[in-house]
């Protein structure tokens, strides 16, 4: 059970719902967009968890993949987001961003449609893309392998995948939480903290881009060694 949990807490460092949430909260309304995501996400993998749980017990083609394919994604993503991170501080994207300006300063910028799609203040919508963004990672197929060799019986099994679920959406869970505590004082440090983005944008921008690196590469290594 505790191999369980460590695996929960490997998947919770998970670069798209970091991602995901930062933009949900620099958004109007983050606690319904948050709430939405939630529920798409846990329907997604308690779901999709139990399923596995049920097939592992007589495949082993998960965790082949475990320490195949899905490591090498995240090391690739991890040293693509690392990259970027350099590119921004050395300066290449606000010149080439400046250079795109001005060829294009009489067309209307365009949004990216993920983007479009969170802006939208929509529960419904961000449960939708919870419930497409959460598919199991390879820490979580780690998670469930264990879950699978515990010989839990049903309602053991639910429970668990549930508790495993928790865990790995603690990043989403933890300004929910902040919300329903301190409901008063959560509103204004996050109009502080687009305040201060606004002014260290583009500082923020390489920190998060070499948090979500390592991020990566981190989960990618445990992955192998797992």
């Amino acid at each position: 059970m505790s191999r369980v949990l460590l695996f929960s807490l490997t998947a919770a460092l998970n670069p798209t719902l970091l991602t995901a949430t930062t933009v949900m909260l620099l958004l109007p309304h983050p606690k319904k967009l948050m709430l939405g995501y939630l529920g798409g996400a846990l329907t997604t993998g308690v779901l999709v968890g139990i399923a596995i749980v049920e097939w592992l017990s007589n495949s082993h083609a998960v965790s082949t993949t475990k320490h195949t394919v899905a490591p090498g994604i995240d090391l690739a993503f991890g040293v693509i987001a690392l990259l970027a991170a350099y590119a921004v501080q050395r300066g290449v994207v606000t010149r080439a961003r400046e250079r795109r300006a001005v060829k294009r300063a009489d067309k209307p910028a365009k949004t990216p449609r993920w983007q479009a799609a969170l802006s939208g203040g929509s529960a419904r919508t961000t449960f939708v893309v919870g419930l497409l963004l959460s598919f199991p990672g390879a820490s979580y197929l780690a998670a469930l392998t264990e879950i699978s060799r515990q010989n839990f019986n049903t309602v053991e099994v639910v429970l668990v995948v549930l508790v495993s679920n928790a865990i790995m959406l603690i990043l989403l869970e933890a300004p929910l939480i902040s919300f329903a505590v301190a409901p008063d004082w959560t509103p204004v440090a996050i109009e502080r903290f687009k305040g201060w983005l606004a002014r260290n944008g583009g500082r923020a921008l390489v920190i998060a881009l070499t948090v979500i690196g390592v991020l990566f590469l981190v989960r990618g290594v445990l992955s192998l060694l797992a």
